[in-house]
C-alpha cells in the first residue's frame, strides 16, 4: 500500500496537517526559545459534541537543525492517547469541567513527549501529560484560563510543554488573497475599481490545536551553549515540522488499525510556502520531502509565480517588477539558505549553502523592547523572517518581498515599485489576542462567545 500524503492547504487530513509554525527568543524568557506548531485550522469553537482533537494515530514532530545540513539534530516527538470515562453517553463533558482530572471530563487526551538526539537513544521526556478541554462554553468550562494554565507541563531540562487548544494567532484576510489577490486595502488599483477596505481576518474567531514547547537555549544549539555574538556561525538554529502515519491502514468491523513502518505526510517550515511557492501538482511529493532536498524547489523560489501575476493583476502598478527577469536571490537568501552577514546590517541568519526551507533563528539577538509588526522590513532584527513571532505580520511581510521591497538588498540599483512597501492585506489592525507568557497565543474562543457579524 502507498503511503499517505497530503497537502496541508487542502485540508484532507487536518489532524496531521502543521498549519503555522513559530520559533522565538522568549520575551519573558530571553534565555528560552519558544515553538509553537498548529495543527487543526478553522476549528468552529461550536463544533461538538465530537469537539476537536489530536490524532492517536499521528506521530507529531519539530525538529531542530543546528548545524546548517537540512536533517535534525534534535527532535521532539509527540503521541497521543484519547481516554473516554463514560463510553455510554453522548456527551464529551457531564457537568462543568473544573479541574484536568475531573471525573466530568469524558473525553481527554494525554500524551508523550520524547526527545531524540542525533546519535543518542531517545529519550522519554514525560507521559501521560494531559491536554486541557477544548473550551466549550461558560457552562462547561467557566475558568477555561485555569483549565488551559494548568496544561503547561514542567519537564526535566527546564523544559515546558503545552498541548491542546489555542486561539488561531495566524492573521489573514483568505477571502480576498485566494481571490486572485484582491486585496481590500488596494482594490481601487484593480482592473475592476472598487473603493479600498480594511482588510477581514477570516481567521478571528477560529481555534488550532497547538503544541508548544519552551527549551533553554543551550539545548538546541550546535555547542550546547547559549551564543553571544549573533555573527557566529552556531547562532542559528532551523526548526520545521513534520508529521507521521503509519504506512498501512487496515479496516476491520469498525475498528481502524495502523501498522508498518511511519511515513512523513506532512511539513512545514517558512509560512505560506507550500501554499504559495510550491505548485499543486508537486505538494504531495514536497510534503513527503525533507529539508536538505529543497534544491529542487529553488526554481520555484527563484521565479515565484505570485510575482509575476502582481504585475497582471494590478496593472501599472507594479512597472518595475514586471520588467525585472533575474532569479530572486533575495527570496532564496530568505527562504531557503539564511540571510548571509552584511546584507541586513547587524543581522545574519545563514545557516550554510544547503537550501532548505526551515524557520531560521538567531537565538544570540535578543527579544525586542518595541516589536515591529513587519519584522525586519520594519527594522526589528527579532521579527520574521527571524523566526517567527505570534504576532508577525508575514503576510504582508511576504507580499512586500515578493512584490520587490527586498530585491535591492542583492541587487542595489533595483529601485521597487511605491507599492511594494505598502502592499498588504490589511489584517494587522484585527489581529487575536495574545498571552504575554507561555504559551502566548491567547485562550480559545467558545461557542457560546462566537458573535454575529456585524453588517
Amino acid at each position: 500500500m502507498s503511503s499517505h500524503r497530503e497537502a496541508p492547504e487542502i485540508s484532507k487530513d487536518p489532524v496531521a496537517d502543521s498549519t503555522d509554525l513559530y520559533a522565538f527568543v522568549s520575551p519573558d524568557k530571553p534565555g528560552t526559545v519558544t515553538l509553537i506548531a498548529n495543527y487543526i485550522p478553522l476549528e468552529d469553537p461550536a463544533g461538538g459534541p465530537n469537539f476537536f482533537e489530536f490524532g492517536d494515530d499521528v506521530l507529531y514532530r519539530i525538529n531542530i537543525d543546528n548545524d546548517g545540513d537540512g536533517r535534525p539534530d534534535v527532535v521532539y516527538e509527540f503521541r497521543f492517547k484519547t481516554t473516554v470515562v463514560n463510553p455510554n453517553t453522548f456527551l464529551y463533558n457531564t457537568g462543568p469541567i473544573a479541574s484536568l482530572d475531573d471525573p466530568n471530563f469524558n473525553r481527554r487526551q494525554t500524551y508523550s513527549v520524547t526527545e531524540v538526539r542525533k546519535g543518542r537513544l531517545p529519550r522519554k521526556l514525560g507521559d501521560n501529560l494531559t491536554c486541557p478541554p477544548c473550551n466549550i462554553g461558560i457552562r462547561s468550562t467557566p475558568s477555561y484560563a485555569n483549565l488551559a494554565k494548568a496544561g503547561n507541563h514542567f519537564l526535566a531540562d527546564d523544559i515546558v510543554v503545552f498541548a491542546g487548544q489555542r486561539l488561531d494567532g495566524f492573521y489573514v484576510d483568505l477571502g480576498a488573497v485566494f481571490d486572485l489577490a484582491a486585496l481590500r486595502p488596494f482594490q481601487n488599483l484593480h482592473l475592476i475599481s472598487t473603493p479600498a477596505t480594511a482588510g477581514v481576518n477570516a481567521l478571528r474567531e477560529f481555534n488550532v490545536h497547538t503544541i508548544a514547547m519552551q527549551i533553554p537555549i543551550e539545548k538546541l544549539t550546535r555547542r550546547g551553549t547559549k551564543p553571544s555574538d549573533r555573527t557566529a556561525n552556531d547562532a542559528t538554529i532551523g526548526v520545521w515540522t513534520s508529521a507521521h502515519r503509519q504506512k498501512a491502514l487496515v479496516r476491520d468491523s469498525g475498528t481502524d488499525i495502523s501498522v508498518g513502518p511511519f511515513v512523513q505526510v506532512s511539513r512545514l517550515g517558512n509560512p505560506l510556502f507550500n501554499e504559495v511557492i510550491v505548485p499543486m501538482g508537486r505538494k504531495d511529493e514536497w510534503n513527503a520531502d525533507t529539508p536538505d532536498g529543497d534544491k529542487d524547489y529553488a526554481p520555484l523560489v527563484a521565479q515565484p509565480e505570485l510575482a509575476k501575476l502582481l504585475p497582471v493583476l494590478y496593472p501599472g502598478v507594479f512597472p518595475n517588477l514586471a520588467k525585472f527577469s533575474a532569479d530572486r536571490a533575495d527570496l532564496l537568501a530568505i527562504l531557503l539558505t539564511g540571510i548571509p552577514g552584511g546584507i541586513v546590517p547587524q543581522f545574519q541568519n545563514f545557516t550554510g549553502p544547503t537550501q532548505a526551507d526551515m524557520l531560521r533563528l538567531n537565538v544570540a539577538i535578543p527579544p525586542s523592547s518595541s516589536p515591529n509588526v513587519n519584522g525586519i522590513l520594519g527594522g526589528d532584527l527579532a521579527g520574521f523572517p527571524n523566526g517567527r513571532r505570534v504576532f508577525d505580520d508575514v503576510v504582508t511581510i511576504e507580499l512586500r518581498a515578493v512584490a520587490g521591497a527586498t530585491i535591492p538588498l542583492v541587487s542595489p540599483t533595483f529601485t521597487p515599485d511605491g507599492a511594494a512597501s505598502l502592499v498588504t492585506d490589511g489584517t494587522s489592525a484585527n489581529m487575536p489576542a495574545y498571552l504575554t507568557e507561555f504559551p502566548y497565543l491567547g485562550h480559545p474562543t467558545s461557542g457560546s462567545e462566537v458573535q454575529p457579524l456585524s453588517a
